[in-house]
């Protein structure tokens, strides 16, 4: 079955105790067969109507609050679902021109539409749930009008998002999905964007969009988000941390609106170390050897340090020609990468005194591996992997149980990079090491059990983004490139734009904008380390292990306390309790701690000065007598318009100009609040000022920092490409332009779009039946690069 786009509407089951969830999800179900059985007219009419009538009833109920209120909100429901359609209905009219192909109709303005939907099946089955039970003495008179409201509220934000969607149709080129303004215009664009109410998204109308069963870890997310934000208001981090909000969390759980306006508070204004902190719990030993006991059981899981040294590579086009593969050298110079080899059997070569010279010791987890009689012989494909985590937060132990089970499926072994993240080590160090990474694994594959003959290149989210300019790398020095990539919902656009999909982090939990921005901020250079602590690394892993763990017993104790008081104070009111010691201030990830070492000969501050150019060439000259290829400003450099070809092929390019001059020169207007209709007023956030840089240095334009920017000659050097995308994940465009990109210059590419899932599900594989498919899916684009031959390139478009 060819990979494509469903719609399916799911029902809100969040903010229900645990005993009303199975109902919830049978109405949910309901929910889903209005949207898949009417189209979009037929459900905003009978929504229309169902209004009508539940607004004349509760205005004939007297002068109370409560009916006053429904009456109120069902107006509003009217009022909103009728100006929303027609916004739809354009979009949903030229859709199909910024698709792939027709087997797979996947794009940001298809998603956006979908997502409208969910809202008003929702909203519809609520209405005949009220028009039906209105007179019962067992209605709930207030549960149903808060989630009314919250869903008004969401109806709302959803109509203003289409209104920016066609606002984006008539100033982009035709069939480009990205915002195509110059940057002061995109900067605005952005501005104005981020001025929205994003809190209804947050609360009772948390994962409406996605499928139910995603919901409950949503819910379990946010508030552990919320309640992770108050402890590091107050400096503290940690293993205690992560416990002490079991017990300080209960007041989120209750009151669905206080935690969405405290998420939303959280996302527009804590800086990126706060996501590094949060993301990075799952680093804590305790937890992630939780994940791991649920995981498939290796034979071999070690943590190794490669040390800084050049090697030779031979080149491609002659064997008998070598080049010099510097180590990374960026900000910080020379200094070893860590990686981690995962494989279901023992292979040749992975018990050898010259592998285990490399092993870098992690406690107890160092005696996982142990002598065995019998080896596997050395498999014919490695895959090289590099995680996700936005460039600033995890290591291969956080994705550590999906690539087990990798193993395991494909009987290959894994190799995983443990690159420095961001804002410690920008761009370009991440690239560097990843690169010197991938070249060491091809060189010495048979100490890693693999015969080399294939070899694929894997990565989830930005470790796609590192997938594809890595491979753009290996063909710029010439070195092999590997046999295939697959890239899971990867990252291809890092300049701060806007897209239809973009759109969508409005009310997705897991990406909102202003983390995004805040994330390539970070690897772009423009976040400062303004938490750096340089007591932590004299700690070094284990005494970050021993710290937190002073602080789980300390916090337990305090958590306790609290626990009682976050119930009892259902005011709002602060109790007053004794006061606590304050932590230590927010310290790195445990990652980072292991990744730490003594200052290179070079020096630290001297480099951070430094060009790209300089360092390449500094390195150059002190690490190595033999000239090599450098990142040099030629290599780096962003591409200029005339290699970028955004626009569609040759057969839909008079549709999509058609369309857009169809578009009113109302829409035209760069004002972007010109394109509301009069009497429209989106809701605006009550937060404030958003903390959300806007990355405008040239270097986000650097085609080996967003592939999408890569000239044509620089694509064609790429292998067969397979990306499994999220139909309802932000970054969604970034997956289809960098496949039409390729496919219009005759490259092998596929494309697959997992339905009602979120971004990052690989990390959520176990979670449900849906995850698990979506994971098989990139196993399955795995073992095609491994097993077979490239397919034959498709004519260019």
């Amino acid at each position: 079955m060819a990979p494509g786009f469903c719609w399916h509407s799911p029902h809100s089951a969040l903010a229900q105790p645990a005993a009303q969830r199975g109902g919830a999800q049978k109405r949910s179900g309901r929910a889903s067969r209005l949207t898949h059985s009417m189209d979009l007219h037929t459900m905003t009419q009978s929504l229309v109507t169902l209004a009508e009538d539940n607004m004349a009833f509760f205005s004939s109920q007297g002068p109370g609050e409560t009916a006053r209120r429904l009456s109120g909100v069902f107006a509003g429901v009217r009022e909103q679902a009728l100006g929303l359609e027609p916004a739809l209905c354009r979009l949903l009219s030229v859709a199909h021109l910024f698709d792939l192909d027709a087997e797979t109709p996947a794009n940001g303005y298809r998603s956006l539409v979908h997502t409208a939907r969910c809202c008003l099946a929702h909203l519809l089955h609520k209405s005949r749930y009220v028009a039906s039970n209105r007179r019962s003495i067992f209605f709930r008179t207030s549960h149903n009008l808060a989630e009314l409201e919250a869903y008004l509220a969401a109806l709302t934000q959803l109509r203003a998002l289409a209104y920016y969607a066609q606002h984006l149709l008539a100033t982009n080129q035709p069939g480009g999905l990205f915002f195509d303004g110059d940057e002061g215009l995109i900067v605005e664009f952005l501005r104005e964007y981020v001025t929205l109410h994003k809190g209804c998204f947050y609360g009772r109308c948390l994962g409406f969009q996605f499928t139910p069963a995603i919901r409950p870890f949503l819910q379990t997310i946010s508030i552990g988000l919320v309640s992770f934000g108050e402890h590091y208001k107050r400096n503290e981090t940690g293993l205690g941390v992560a416990a002490s909000s079991l017990f300080t969390s209960g007041r989120f759980a209750i009151d669905p609106e206080l935690r969405g306006t405290e998420f939303e508070r959280i996302i527009q204004n804590l800086d990126v170390h706060f996501w590094k902190a949060f993301w990075n719990i799952t680093e804590i030993e305790v937890l992630s050897s939780l994940a791991n006991m649920t995981s498939a059981t290796v034979r071999v899981s070690r943590l190794l340090s490669l040390p800084p040294e050049a090697f030779e590579m031979p080149l491609t086009a002659d064997p008998k020609l070598t080049v010099t593969i510097s180590p990374p050298l960026a900000h910080s110079g020379p200094g070893p990468v860590l990686v981690r080899l995962i494989s279901y059997d023992l292979r040749e070569g992975q018990d050898s005194e010259s592998l285990s010279s490399l092993v870098k010791s992690e406690g107890p987890r160092s005696l996982e591996l142990r002598p065995r009689p019998q080896q596997a012989p050395r498999s014919q494909s490695l895959v090289v992997h590099i995680h996700g985590g936005g460039f600033v937060a995890q290591t291969s132990k956080s994705h550590e149980p999906y690539l087990k089970s990798w193993a395991q499926e494909l009987g290959v072994p894994i190799l995983s990079i443990d690159y420095s993240l961001a804002p410690e080590a920008p761009f370009p160090r991440a690239l560097e090491e990843c690169f010197y990474a991938y070249c060491w694994a091809v060189k010495h594959c048979a100490l890693l059990g693999s015969t080399g003959e294939r070899i694929c290149l894997a990565g989830d989210s930005a470790g796609g983004n590192l997938c594809f300019t890595v491979s753009l790398r290996a063909a710029a020095y010439g070195v092999r490139v590997p046999d295939g990539i697959m890239a899971a919902y990867p990252a291809t656009m890092l300049q701060s734009t806007s897209s239809p999909s973009r759109l969508l982090s409005l009310m997705d939990p897991l990406l909102p904008l202003s983390v995004l921005t805040k994330c390539v901020s970070a690897y772009a250079g423009g976040e400062t380390e303004e938490h750096s602590d340089s007591d932590q690394k004299a700690l070094g892993m284990m005494g970050l292990v021993r710290r937190d763990t002073a602080l789980l017993f300390r916090d337990l104790r305090v958590g306790a306390s609290s626990w009682l008081h976050s119930f009892l104070d259902l005011s709002g009111h602060k109790s007053h309790t004794s006061s606590v010691p304050t932590a230590e201030s927010m310290r790195r990830s445990v990652s980072e701690a292991a990744l730490a070492q003594p200052e290179g000969p070079l020096g630290t501050d001297s480099l951070k000065s430094l060009t790209l150019h300089d360092l390449s060439l500094r390195g150059s000259s002190e690490t190595s007598k033999t000239p090599e290829l450098s990142m040099s400003a030629e290599t780096l450099g962003p591409s200029t318009p005339s290699d970028v070809n955004f626009l569609v092929g040759p057969d839909d390019a008079p549709e999509a100009a058609k369309a857009q001059e169809e578009l009113s020169t109302k829409d035209r207007g760069c004002g972007l609040r010109s394109s509301f209709p009069d009497g429209f007023h989106p809701r605006r956030s009550s937060q404030g000022t958003t903390r959300m840089p806007f990355c405008s240095s040239p270097i986000v334009k650097n085609p080996f920092m967003s592939p999408l920017l890569a000239s044509d000659s620089m694509l064609q050097s790429l292998p067969p490409v397979h990306i499994v995308a999220c139909a309802l994940d932000p970054m969604l465009d970034d997956s289809v332009m960098f496949a039409r990109r390729l496919r219009g210059l005759g490259k092998p590419v596929t494309l697959r779009v997992v339905e009602d899932l979120p971004h990052g599900f690989l990390s959520l594989a176990t979670l449900c039946r849906e995850t698990r498919q979506a994971a098989a899916q990139c196993v399955e684009c795995i073992r095609l690069i491994l097993a077979q031959p490239a397919p034959p390139a498709a004519p260019p478009v």
